[in-house]
């Protein structure tokens, strides 16, 4: 196991090199002079050449690049321009409030759409299997900042069942004290339960945004593996020995099923990882999808590249947790 999961990572060195080079060269690719945009429009050529010297942005793109991999090296993502914080110190402090949604919104998904997949696959033709593609059909169609805009105009505008969509916790409370970034953890461990029930609230809108997205590809996903399992000799023998259905499904049929299903959650996260994004803009969500696209507008390098780096080892660190899985759930995909 210990060694299959180091081949996992050596594998997956490429490619954190080639989106640590790729990042960069596309960051410096983008429109806009950094060193004009915080000089200021007032600001003279002199003013603005001794801003850009000041950023480094001076030297030739290999210099630039050779710099960056050292800074890298020491754990040092370098400096936001516009905050002033260090780029990992930002990440650090946003990172918990994306990670809360994200996990959330995929839970809730799994939650409703497996279930769904395994009721429509049981039941062809029924209520239930139309349902199943009414979902699919629907989270395929709707990009995610057009189901939160609406989510928000119904539920909070029209209705007013939902509370504002401004951030994590409404005026009247305080934020909890820090201890995993996770709100709903840390009001849980401070046992404040007022606090933790306005910060549920604050999460229903985003997370069902989130969960309605990735509900399609999860539904369909599970129906389809499910159906193709029921076709298949062994569960065909299993009817004709007289096991009870519930056996049949759940103990033969989902577990031969999980495997697809399990790909796909992997793809699915990293939709809600690109989805965030629109999200937390939608939500005023502090994440650090915000905090990417506040760098994005200000030409704010180091940011842009800390934000698709943390993407990146996180999609790293899925791929290894979902190979783990393959072999704990079907120990043949570990054989050599």
């Amino acid at each position: 196991m210990l060694g299959l999961i180091g081949k996992r990572i050596m594998t997956a060195i490429p490619s954190v090199i080639g989106v640590v080079i790729v990042t960069f060269l596309l960051t410096r690719a983008l429109p806009g002079d950094p060193a004009a945009y915080f000089a200021g429009p007032a600001a003279t050529p002199e003013a603005i050449a001794e801003v850009r010297k000041s950023l480094g942005l001076d030297k030739n793109l290999m210099e630039q690049f050779v710099i960056y991999l050292k800074e890298l090296a020491q754990g040092d993502l370098g400096n936001s321009i516009a905050t002033g914080q260090p780029v990992l110190t930002e990440i650090a402090t946003r990172l918990p409030a994306s990670l809360e949604l994200t996990l959330l919104g995929l839970l809730v998904s799994v939650l409703v759409a497996v279930p769904l997949g395994v009721l429509a696959a049981t039941r062809p033709g029924s209520l239930v299997d139309h349902a199943c593609r009414v979902v699919a059909t629907a989270g395929v169609s709707l990009p995610a900042f057009f189901t939160g805009l609406l989510l928000v105009y119904v539920l909070y505008y029209q209705l007013g069942w939902a509370p504002a969509p401004l951030g994590r916790l409404d005026i009247f409370y305080s934020t909890p004290t820090h201890v995993t970034g996770f709100y709903l953890v840390d009001t849980l461990l401070q046992g404040d339960g007022e606090t933790f029930f306005a910060a549920l609230k604050q999460l229903i809108l985003p997370v069902a945004t989130l969960a309605i997205f990735t509900m399609a590809p999860l539904a369909r996903m599970t129906r389809a593996a499910m159906l193709e399992v029921l076709g298949s000799d062994f569960i065909r023998t299993a009817r004709a020995s007289g096991l009870p259905k519930a056996k049949i499904v759940y103990g033969y049929a989902f577990r031969n099923a999980m495997l697809p299903v399990i790909t796909t959650l992997g793809m699915v996260f990293s939709f809600l990882l690109g989805a965030n994004v629109l999200v937390e803009k939608v939500f005023s969500w502090p994440g650090i999808g915000t905090f990417a696209i506040e760098a994005l507008i200000a030409s704010d390098y180091a940011p842009i590249q800390g934000f698709v780096l943390t993407m990146a080892l996180m999609y790293v660190a899925l791929n290894l947790a979902i190979d783990i899985l393959y072999i704990v759930i079907d120990p043949r995909v570990g054989f050599e």
